[in-house]
């Protein structure tokens, strides 16, 4: 029986060695350990030597053979498996690309008009998306029933008690906190999105963005307006692009404004994008209404001060000649690439 043992070792060692793939080995596996393998017939015919002390010495080296097979099973496995998997990877593939994300060109476009602000000396400023009616529309001298309400095109919620709730149509009711807030001098900028009930086509969207101004001191006048306007435009252009003012009508600035600038696409000759006119509109702009500066219990007779409010998608859209502001809500990585 312990030549047989021996035997065996030699021939379990030799097979498991010379395996090449990992289903010779299991059968290896199964014709040493299995059920009705080899080791399992020693074990069986253990009980037919008649000396005890001979049978228990035998049974510890069929024992010690087992475990060796084992051993040597395990280590063969792994090694395949290191093998297989080298040879699954091929070396010869390029290697995947790795994506780096970058902001959106709306992000872009209102980072740098709010950076060229920040040069100019004017702060930020933040509030709420959804406001009340006072704020949105009767601080800023557009009391109820006035016919500008319809410009704006409101979406009122019914998720609170009151009916006065709703999402801003424009940035200004940040404009009426300020004021609240805060004493002259007043010198911010107020980015963010705004909401209209629109139609969503190639130039109007039922969510836009923008960015507003505004200054209130002693002594601010129209000059003032059209010089911090005018100094934005050659710096977000080109400093030879041409400015033009003409009147214009808001309920909370008196006298009121469109800014425009010279087309930058046909450089003021007429094309498709300014229709011919050489022009371009950018923003809205004029000096505070006096009854504007009363609801904020701003005495009108010793500061006045100017707003303006510029259409961050208008100004992507002009600046990268896009034709449909729907590119700009779509998400197509196609389109976002390029930016």
């Amino acid at each position: 029986m312990e030549e047989k043992l021996k035997a065996l070792k030699e021939e379990a060692i030799t097979g498991i060695n010379s395996c090449g793939d990992a289903e010779a080995l299991e059968n290896l596996r199964v014709i040493y350990l299995g059920r009705k393998g080899v080791l399992n017939m020693i074990f069986t015919e253990l009980s037919s030597i008649p000396v005890l002390e001979e049978r228990k010495r035998i049974g510890a080296l069929a024992n010690e053979l087992k475990q060796k097979i084992e051993e040597l099973i395990a280590a063969k496995r792994l090694g395949l498996s290191k093998v297989e998997t080298k040879e699954a990877i091929d070396l010869a593939l390029p290697g995947k690309k790795s994506w780096t994300g970058h902001n959106h060109p709306l992000t872009s476009m209102n980072d740098e008009i709010c950076n060229i602000f920040l040069q100019l000396g004017f702060s930020i400023e933040l509030g709420p998306e959804v406001e009340l009616d006072w704020y949105n529309f009767e601080a800023l001298n557009i009391p109820p029933h006035h016919p500008s309400r319809d410009m704006a095109g409101s979406l009122f919620s019914s998720f609170f008690i009151t009916d006065d709730v709703l999402l801003r149509s424009h940035t200004s009711p940040v404009q009426i906190r300020v004021m609240e807030k805060r004493r002259p001098p007043i010198k911010s900028i107020m980015p963010g999105r705004v909401y209209r009930y629109e139609n969503f086509d190639a130039s109007h969207a039922p969510i836009f963005h923008q960015v507003e101004g505004l200054y209130i001191d002693k002594g601010v006048g129209f000059g003032e307006l059209k010089w911090v306007l005018s100094e934005f435009c050659r710096r977000f252009y080109s400093p030879d692009v041409k400015i033009r003012f003409t009147p214009s009508y808001f309920p909370f600035t008196e006298p009121s404004a469109e800014v425009a600038v010279s087309c930058v696409i046909c450089r003021g000759k007429g094309c498709k994008v300014c229709k011919g006119s050489g022009w371009i509109e950018l923003l809205g702009s004029g000096m505070v209404h006096p009854q504007v500066l009363i609801n904020c219990k701003i005495d009108p007779r010793q500061y006045s001060g100017y707003a303006f409010g510029i259409g961050v998608d208008r100004a992507v859209m002009i600046k990268y000649m896009l034709d449909d502001i729907r590119l700009l809500f779509e998400n197509d990585i196609r389109f976002l690439e390029q930016f």
